[in-house]
């Protein structure tokens, strides 16, 4: 059965002669993208903070729904590498202009901006509060929600408190439609306030015509992904799961629109917007992450599964 304890593919972002031996086995080279036969998806390998190469890739479509994952200017798993990278917080709100800009040239005249951020409370909790400053400047993108998904696992010492959330700063421009969706499980939390109905004392939730309840801006109902978990995608550090992004999908979005996501990753993006009926242009500027997305896509159809559990998406390196 193999050895079912460890991952099949180290963190590529910090092996530096692995994932330079990935790339031999990537379709794309930098300003190339592949375009799904099938249901029209994009895969690039763009920089974001590109606006042309952006706008080149949209080729004047609209997106009505962004969700974009940067790198948080943290270093991940104390390490500082090339695509998770920690910078002088300046440069950081630099970059974040840059791809902003990108994203503003492409979204549709109502729609929803989602980004997911650190915030490292050894450095003043930035990049937090330093990037929702900034989106002061953009009058097109009004606030609508700060959101706190809950971690499974956390990261901290015996001084201090279990760090287990993550940051998710929800934005709109327009007047875009969002749609109420219900969670999968029962209720798990108390309503906390209490009145008589027909004599008996009852809470929120009791009074409630749903055995489930719709999500709040606390997100404590989602699995971080790990390496048994089906759609795990080996040596990618940190993936959003699933679920997280359908949610918004679900919420922000109707079958058939177009939504983007800048920072591909693992792909989860597309994956998600595959299962919902969405078309999903994303992109990633390097090429072995933007190759890890298509073959993410072409498992998922080939097998049924969303991701490779332990095993490696490489095959060719086995």
């Amino acid at each position: 059965m193999g050895n079912r304890t460890k991952e099949r593919l180290g963190r590529i972002d910090t092996d530096t002669n692995l994932h330079n031996k990935l790339l031999k086995y990537c379709r794309l080279n930098y300003g190339e993208v592949w375009t799904d036969p099938i249901s029209g998806h994009k895969v690039g390998v763009i920089d974001a903070t590109y606006p042309e190469a952006v706008k080149k890739l949209f080729d004047g479509q609209r997106a009505t729904l962004l969700i974009n994952d940067p790198p948080y200017n943290i270093d991940v798993g104390n390490v500082n590498t090339k695509h998770l990278f920690k910078i002088k917080i300046e440069k950081y709100i630099e970059f974040s202009k840059k791809w902003i800009n990108s994203s503003l040239q492409i979204l549709d005249e109502n729609a929803h901006f989602y980004v997911w951020l650190g915030a490292d409370y050894r450095e003043n909790f930035q990049p937090l509060p330093d990037f929702m400053i900034l989106m002061r400047d953009y009058s097109e993108l009004k606030p609508r929600n700060f959101i706190t998904m809950r971690n499974q696992r956390g990261y901290g010492t015996q001084k201090n408190w279990m760090w287990i959330r993550q940051e998710l700063l929800h934005y709109i421009k327009g007047n875009p439609q969002f749609n109420v969706v219900y969670t999968d499980i029962p209720k798990i939390l108390k309503g906390g306030y209490y009145k008589k109905v027909k004599g008996k004392k009852t809470d929120t939730s009791q009074r409630s015509k749903s055995n489930t309840i719709r999500p709040g801006n606390v997100w404590v109902d989602i699995q971080q992904v790990f390496y048994r978990m089906e759609e795990n995608v080996p040596g990618c550090y940190a993936q959003k799961p699933i679920k997280a992004i359908t949610r918004i999908i679900e919420t922000s979005s109707k079958p058939g629109d177009l939504i983007t996501d800048f920072f591909a990753h693992s792909g989860t993006t597309l994956i998600a917007g595959e299962l919902t009926g969405r078309k999903v242009y994303t992109f990633d500027v390097d090429p072995v992450f933007a190759e890890i997305t298509i073959r993410r896509l072409e498992h998922y159809r080939q097998t049924g599964k969303t991701g490779w559990q332990w095993h490696n998406p490489f095959t060719e390196t086995d």
